[in-house]
């Protein structure tokens, strides 16, 4: 069982992401580097945050085009599991291995701040030891966190039940004034058909050990590590 955790130019949370696996989780982990296409026999690969090239054109539109994410997808097709957080979850989008897109924030600033978000689908490998309707605590940092996708996607992300987080009040409320960011349907982590690929606006790394303030976040990495195993 081994994680492999992405570098690109302008990643910045691929080291928190490390250590929380080496140090946390206490799993084999390696770095992983944009220009390569060899995953390393990984299991689970994490597609961190950051700026990957400097976010140039827009976040993610480089980084689809690197080595390391032809060699992600092909794994993600044949089921591998892949978490992106942040700018992870951007260069998922462009990629095409998640649907929709994620747009500058509503009122155009940088939001970075712990927010609640609603488990919404527990039978997924990220969110297996959380409870359906639970209320996560994680922290978000980002510009450009504002999901969107066509009312057709919508309406099969829903049925499909493959919105896995909501913004959500301490008490589990989907409100608008719970929405840090704008995002359609208080979106903030879906994932794809086959549930072996998630994406997620919090970063659950930044809260995965009480020193860092909470440990809410390490549950993504628990479930993950649990379905490591069962395989």
């Amino acid at each position: 069982m081994k994680f492999g955790v992405i570098i690109f130019p302008g990643s910045n949370c691929d080291h928190d992401a490390y250590w929380t696996i080496q140090q946390v989780a206490k799993q084999p982990v390696t770095f992983l580097w944009h220009e390569s296409h060899d995953l390393e026999n990984c299991d689970a690969i994490i597609v961190p945050g950051g700026f990957a090239y400097g976010d140039y054109l827009r976040t993610g539109a480089i980084a689809r085009f690197s080595p390391v994410m032809e060699a992600v997808g092909k794994f993600a097709v044949g089921g591998g599991l892949v978490l992106g957080i942040c700018n992870g979850f951007q260069i998922l989008c462009e990629s095409g291995l998640l649907p929709g897109a994620l747009m500058r924030n509503v009122g155009l600033k940088y939001v970075c701040k712990p927010v609640h978000v609603r488990v919404e689908n527990a039978d997924t490998p990220f969110t297996n030891v959380c409870r359906e309707g639970e209320v996560l605590t994680i922290p978000i940092g980002h510009m450009e966190g504002n999901y969107f996708c066509d009312e057709a996607t919508l309406h099969e992300l829903r049925r499909e039940q493959r919105i896995v987080f909501r913004y959500a009040t301490s008490s589990g409320d989907i409100a608008p004034d719970a929405n840090p960011n704008g995002s359609l349907d208080n979106i903030a982590g879906i994932c794809n058909q086959g549930r072996n690929v998630l994406g997620m606006m919090p970063h659950p790394e930044r809260y995965s050990e009480p020193e860092l303030g909470g440990t809410d976040g390490f549950r993504i990495f628990q479930s993950l590590v649990g379905v490591m195993v069962e395989r």
